[in-house]
C-alpha cells in the first residue's frame, strides 16, 4: 500500500491538463481533486476500488476482514463530504477513474 499514491495520480493528470481556473488540489475540507471557488465547484475523481464504482468494482479476494468495512468507510464518507458541500451551496463533480482512461 506504500505505493499508492493519493496525489498526481494519471487521471488527476490527464484532467489537471483541461481544467481551465481550477485549484489542483486545495487545502480544503473533504480533499476534492480540483476546486474552482468562484464557480463553486468541487471536483473529485474516484477510483473504481477505493469507491466501489458500480461497474469495475471487484470484492478483494484476500484479507476482506480489513478491506469490507474500509470500502465502506470510504463511501460513507464520500456521501458525507458531498452533503456537506451541496448545503454549502457548492456543485459536486464525481468523476470516475475510467471516464479519464478513455
Amino acid at each position: 500500500m506504500s505505493r499508492i499514491r493519493s496525489k498526481n495520480t494519471k487521471p488527476e493528470l490527464i484532467l489537471k491538463k483541461k481544467l481551465k481556473g481550477f485549484k489542483y488540489h486545495p487545502k480544503v475540507y473533504g480533499s476534492p481533486d480540483f476546486i474552482n471557488y468562484k464557480k463553486k465547484t468541487a471536483v473529485f475523481i474516484d477510483g473504481c476500488f477505493w469507491h466501489k464504482c458500480p461497474i469495475h468494482f471487484k470484492y478483494p479476494k484476500s484479507n476482506r476482514k480489513y478491506w469490507l468495512p474500509k470500502l465502506k468507510r470510504n463511501a460513507v464518507r464520500d456521501k458525507e463530504i458531498e452533503t456537506a458541500y451541496k448545503n454549502s451551496g457548492w456543485k459536486v463533480k464525481r468523476i470516475w477513474e475510467h471516464k479519464l482512461k478513455h
